[in-house]
């Protein structure tokens, strides 16, 4: 790797200090706060032994997300998209993104006819925050599982849970790969990508756009690479939260 410094002192394969915060509601059966850098995302799980009305009947269970911005959670405050009469498309993709990221890892038969919400509100924003919220949710809906074997909502010898999952932005800067770009390098970024992998480390989804200037075959495989090695740190510390 290059020696080159950013503009807060990481090296450009370094995580921002990443914190994550098991059960930070008490009303919810899962939920985490997660903290990367100055991006606080609130992620919560509710459980409801059912399914939706179209799922009836086939012994499946169904898990999906939805992702908000508080009004200031940036420097200026935003409208709240419920007040305004309607969801921006920003909105129902990150929901959506998130939402397939967590059924990549959850046998949905194990999980019986059982819904998980995960909802994931960014309380600061400084980038990354679909990353971010999906590797919060994870830890949520492990918690929200575990509520539902409690209840005997999950059969005891039932695992829902194939894996783990989490996410990290990574983006060419100036000419340069780098991880988990924060919002000034975000702005400014040639390539910005988002990257969505298992514990496994098998890919999930791999968002990557060209801002400025098209990128090559060995970017991407820098791109990736440092993806990889920066999900794997995130396992370790969604582990580490969990207790395991």
């Amino acid at each position: 790797m290059t020696d080159i410094v950013r503009a807060d002192g990481r090296a450009i394969d370094e995580l921002r200090p990443v914190t994550i915060e098991r059960g930070w509601s008490d009303q919810a059966e899962g939920s985490a706060l997660i903290s990367c850098g100055r991006t606080k995302v609130l992620c919560t799980a509710s459980f409801t032994n059912g399914v939706p009305r179209w799922m009836s009947g086939k012994g499946k269970g169904w898990v999906t997300a939805e992702y908000a911005m508080l009004p200031r959670s940036t420097n200026e405050r935003m409208a709240r998209e419920a007040v305004k009469g309607k969801i921006g498309g920003r909105t129902h993709e990150i929901s959506r993104l998130v939402g397939r990221s967590l059924r990549a890892v959850v046998d949905m038969k194990a999980l019986g006819e059982n819904t998980i919400v995960i909802d994931c509100d960014v309380l600061q924003a400084d980038g990354g925050t679909r990353t971010a919220a999906i590797t919060g949710a994870y830890v949520a809906l492990f918690d929200a599982l575990e509520w539902g074997r409690e209840q005997k909502f999950i059969g005891q010898k039932a695992q829902p849970l194939t894996d783990s999952v989490a996410a990290i932005s990574v983006g060419i800067v100036k000419g340069v790969p780098m991880l988990d770009l924060a919002y000034t390098e975000d702005s400014s970024a040639q390539t910005d990508m988002n990257v969505v992998v298992t514990g496994r480390g098998s890919f999930v989804e791999v968002q990557g756009t060209a801002e400025g200037a098209p990128f090559d075959r060995a970017e991407l495989n820098s791109l990736l690479d440092l993806a990889l090695a920066g999900t794997v740190s995130l396992t370790e510390l969604q582990n580490a939260a969990l207790g395991r």
